[in-house]
């Protein structure tokens, strides 16, 4: 590659003192050998042990390292929004701290993103060296789910290891747990031209894993969460106001029945209130009603929304 490329790396971390410094040497020997100018910016999120006094030393020795410490624990995707936020690079390349993404990868993935012109490359982690019962076998249903839902087929939806343009992190809202869908944030964006690269798995070598069973179903939640928004939230009243009506309109036939049947047809018949067939018909409608206005709501909220911030920073260097 001839031409000189700004990196912004951006890497998260909670509580990974011992394997901050061999991952910045790392990712030194390997860019120094490349003609890219770069940062490294890293975002302690609440860490409770050393990491951010090690990240401030760094930050004296390199002029390239820089950090974010947050007050408290925000979670991965706030994380990285404070990362997207700092980066000032052409591209951004995000990796994790425990040392199981190599930095080996990055020159790879940003002359993959610039030579086949993506908006985004994913890495996949082929062979992994994690547990199969308690974290690859639901990564692969995970990311099946993701795939069926979103129209992306990726294989590893998860890997931290991935490469964006500059434009596509400075467009996308990373919150909640959405950091396991950035590809289909990006997406929803207009940036479709994603990509996948296998890239090296690593064995931890240092702490204790972040993923539990709780991050298993959020997940998922998640995952339905962004379906939803993507094809109702920026008209919530498509999807309220059409079930809505269906539950009005089969509750108004119900009702019209009733009162036909009870003054011309079975005049000496039972009580409408006695008649089962009457709550169906009132149920229906009053659930038709708060639909409606759920979608009126969606609708004013959609409106009237301002960004607001979601983490707050102790320390910026």
């Amino acid at each position: 590659m001839q031409n000189t490329v700004e990196i912004s790396l951006v890497i998260p971390l909670l509580n990974e003192e011992e394997s901050i410094i061999p991952l910045h040497q790392w990712i030194f020997d390997v860019l120094k050998k490349e003609v890219y100018s770069y940062e490294i910016i890293f975002i302690d999120d609440g860490s409770s042990d050393g990491s951010w006094e090690i990240i401030s030393d760094l930050a004296k020795s390199n002029s390239n390292v820089k950090g974010i410490q947050f007050v408290r624990n925000y979670g991965k995707s706030q994380a990285l929004h404070a990362g997207f936020e700092m980066a000032t690079g052409d591209y951004t390349v995000t990796l994790d701290a425990d040392l199981q993404d190599s930095p080996e990868e990055i020159p790879l993935l940003i002359h993959t993103l610039i030579e086949k012109k993506l908006d985004l490359i994913s890495g996949w982690k082929k062979k992994r060296y994690d547990s199969i019962l308690y974290k690859n076998l639901p990564s692969k249903l995970f990311n099946w789910a993701a795939r069926r839902v979103s129209g992306i087929y990726l294989h590893d939806f998860n890997c931290g290891l991935k490469a964006y343009r500059k434009e596509v992190i400075k467009a996308i809202d990373v919150h909640g747990e959405m950091h396991r869908y950035i590809p289909v944030l990006a997406s929803n964006e207009g940036f479709n031209k994603i990509g996948e690269q296998i890239v090296q798995h690593q064995a931890r070598k240092f702490g204790q894993t972040k993923f539990g069973a709780d991050r298993f179903f959020k997940g998922f939640l998640d995952l339905i969460t962004l379906w939803f928004i993507n094809r109702f939230g920026k008209q919530p009243m498509h999807f309220f106001g059409l079930w809505g009506t269906v539950m009005l309109l089969v509750g108004f036939g119900f009702t019209l029945y009733l009162g036909i049947d009870k003054l011309f047809l079975n005049t000496q018949a039972r009580l409408i209130t006695d008649r089962p067939e009457f709550y169906i018909a009132l149920t229906l409608m009053l659930l038709g009603s708060q639909f409606f206005i759920a979608g009126f709501l969606g609708e004013i909220l959609l409106r009237s929304q301002r960004p607001n911030k979601r983490y707050n920073i102790k320390t910026q260097i």
